[in-house]
């Protein structure tokens, strides 16, 4: 490391500042031992193997950890007080300090217990964001990878014995008490998550505003169930049919097997996507890139119910090649496949008027009649009733899960009186805005609860925590 190096390390690490009485600035090279002691693991079958995959990044937690004997490859011998440090990028910030004999990963570099260094102030420097950033800096190749020649001359700031015993109590008890706080956090994010389940439930069954029935009956009036208006919506369709294939037979839509579905309130019914389709599902076509050609839109566009419209490419064809797949303000998109099952069928929303861009063919259109609120469909579609109706049905092909227009088509949904929609959205809306607004504070608080793990240790290794 070159003396500029040295200088600008020495800076990160104290913010300027000297030293506090005591202390010295060392190497790690200097301060450490990290001594490799490579061994068969079919000659230890009785120790535990601790792989990359079984330390948490950041908390430098040990989840877990496999019997000796499945491993084949060499691996490193280590004992109670060896602090290991995964020098594979991206886990830089793996770290653990042992309190066990076992073996680890040739992945990890392994710091010997040394009778001048307290392991957990080891440990928690290699976990600082100075240090990390520096290894991450300077790792190359494919898998890059950091060796104890390149972070040797790493300035280290080395307090007394009993002062780096009294930093380590300071930094466990600020992290203990931050991870009290997070654990807090997660609660109360799956807490709202299971709100928003339940406020997605109440607007697929009815229980959220109160019915059109209820309030007819109130008021002394009639009222368009769906029944009559499921009717209306087929005949409609089927007329528009007429008229655009005068040449075609007609084929009545099917609907939804109602035996074994949730009872639904007075006045609704259940449907299938296809019914209240205004035209048929269609699918994107798969341009590849160009630097010249016609815009259209890529499948990160869909996000959390909608698409984001500046999300695009220029595509290789032209503004005729396309004039059959653009988009239209309105038009729903599901994605047909994803690596994640949890991902596969999600769908976005149009929102506003777009210029011209078309959709590709990870995307598949879905238009409905004006009878069906677009905006209950998209509150519907992350409801419990339509991911289970998804994820059931999706087929996984070389680790890709898939649908197609058969499995949206065949979707069963509710249908309710179109004034009812309307009220039912309004509701939705109000009630996810406040938890939208919660997920961000709450999001906001777990980074928060980030920097404050890195300012400790910051402040700790300049001789300020204690």
């Amino acid at each position: 490391m070159s003396d500029e190096h040295v200088t600008q390390a020495k800076e990160q690490n104290s913010n300027g500042d000297d030293l506090p009485p005591g202390w010295v600035w060392t190497t790690l090279a200097d301060a450490t031992d990290p001594t490799r002691q490579r061994t068969n693991p079919q000659d230890y079958p009785h120790l535990p193997f601790v792989g990359m995959n079984h330390i948490e990044a950041h908390t430098m937690k040990l989840l877990g950890t496999i019997p000796s004997s499945e491993m084949r490859s060499s691996a490193e011998h280590f004992w109670p007080g060896d602090v290991l440090y995964g020098r594979l990028r991206p886990y830089l910030n793996k770290v653990y300090c042992a309190d066990f004999e076992g073996l680890a990963s040739g992945e990890f570099i392994v710091f010997r217990n040394v009778t001048h260094l307290v392991s957990r102030y080891l440990q928690y420097f290699l976990n600082s964001w100075d240090f990390v950033s520096f290894t991450s800096q300077v790792t190359e190749g494919d898998r890059p990878r950091i060796s104890f020649d390149q972070m040797a001359d790493y300035p280290f700031p080395l307090a007394p014995l009993p002062e780096q015993q009294r930093i380590v109590a300071a930094i466990e008890a600020q992290f203990t008490r931050l991870d009290a706080a997070k654990a807090g956090l997660e609660r109360l994010a799956a807490q709202l998550q299971r709100y928003r389940a339940s406020v997605l439930k109440a607007a697929c069954e009815g229980w959220l505003v109160s019915t059109e029935a209820e309030l007819a009956q109130v008021e002394g009036r009639d009222y368009e169930d769906g029944s009559s208006l499921l009717a209306r919506i087929l005949e409609e369709r089927r007329q528009k049919w007429l008229v655009e294939n005068p040449r075609k037979k007609y084929v009545e839509p099917s609907g939804p097997a109602v035996d074994g579905l949730p009872v639904l309130p007075v006045g609704w019914i259940w449907a299938t996507v296809e019914q209240v389709l205004t035209e048929s599902l269609s699918n994107g076509r798969s341009v590849p890139s160009a630097d010249e050609g016609f815009p259209v839109l890529r499948l990160t566009a869909l996000k959390n119910g909608r698409i984001d419209l500046n999300e695009r490419k220029i595509g290789a064809w032209t503004e005729n090649d396309a004039k059959r797949y653009l988009v239209e303000k309105g038009d729903f998109y599901v994605s047909r496949g994803n690596g994640s099952l949890h991902l596969v069928g999600r769908g976005g929303l149009v929102e506003h008027e777009p210029d011209a861009v078309a959709y590709p063919d990870t995307l598949v259109r879905v238009r409905m009649t004006d009878d069906y609120d677009i905006l209950y469909l998209r509150a519907l579609w992350d409801s419990n009733l339509i991911r289970q109706q998804i994820e059931t049905t999706a087929r996984t092909t070389a680790g890709i899960y898939k649908i197609n227009q058969q499995d949206i088509q065949r979707i069963f949904i509710p249908l309710p009186p179109l004034a009812e929609q309307s009220r039912i959205v309004a509701e939705v809306e109000r009630r996810l805005s406040v938890i939208d607004a919660l997920e961000a504070a709450v999001a906001a608080n777990r980074m928060r609860a980030g920097r404050l793990r890195q300012a400790i240790l910051k402040r700790a290794f300049a001789g300020r925590l204690v």
